[in-house]
């Protein structure tokens, strides 16, 4: 063997090593850090849409996880079902996508069209309809979230099937990457007037 196919050699072996450790490096990423969704139902309307596609941060809810902080109210959090969804059928290793509107220690329920929490009406102004439920004030206990669909009125969510554990939470929805005329940071949507 020549010094050139040597070389040659050489530089394919360390190409295939920095490949492998870029593979590794994406693979680590997109199992610890950020991973890519997709919006599979309309309960999280108008906020986002079927097939939007988002990325979910993984890494800030571990870390509030261990060192017992939580997480934030209105964040849009991606989750592993409880286990009353498991119950019903649901696979333990599915996502669901919802957001938080009550941390431990709160008292949610919902009145006359209105979401209340600790006793406050929340001022929703991006919803165009009331919510058309009621819903008994529920305290959350430590360690549990109580998280609702944006699309209120058809959600399958915490007023239907209860507390969802903190542990369940695979990560918080930051960004919207698809379609591309809405790339940017998740957001409430824009308030909406009632169409008559």
């Amino acid at each position: 063997m020549n010094s050139s196919q040597k070389k040659q050699k050489s530089e394919n072996k360390n190409g295939w090593f920095s490949f492998l450790i870029w593979l590794t490096l994406a693979l680590l990423l997109r199992w610890q850090v950020i991973e890519p969704r997709w919006i599979p139902s309309g309960s999280m309307l108008p906020t986002l849409e079927v097939k939007d596609r988002i990325l979910v941060e993984k890494v800030s809810p571990k870390i509030n996880f261990l060192r017992k902080r939580q997480l934030s109210i209105e964040s849009v959090v991606v989750f592993h079902p409880p286990k009353q969804l498991i119950n019903a059928g649901y696979d333990k290793n599915s996502a669901l996508i919802k957001r938080i509107v009550g941390l431990p220690g709160d008292k949610i329920e919902v009145h006359k069209g209105q979401l209340i929490r600790n006793d406050k009406e929340i001022n929703e102004s991006w919803r165009v309809l009331p919510i058309n439920y009621e819903m008994d004030a529920v305290i959350i206990p430590n360690h549990s979230l109580w998280v609702l669909g944006d699309n209120r009125n058809n959600s399958l969510d915490s007023h239907l099937w209860g507390l969802l554990p903190e542990g369940n939470v695979i990560g918080t929805a930051i960004w919207r990457y698809w379609p591309i005329n809405k790339f940017g940071p998740i957001r409430f949507p824009t308030p909406q007037k009632i169409r008559t």
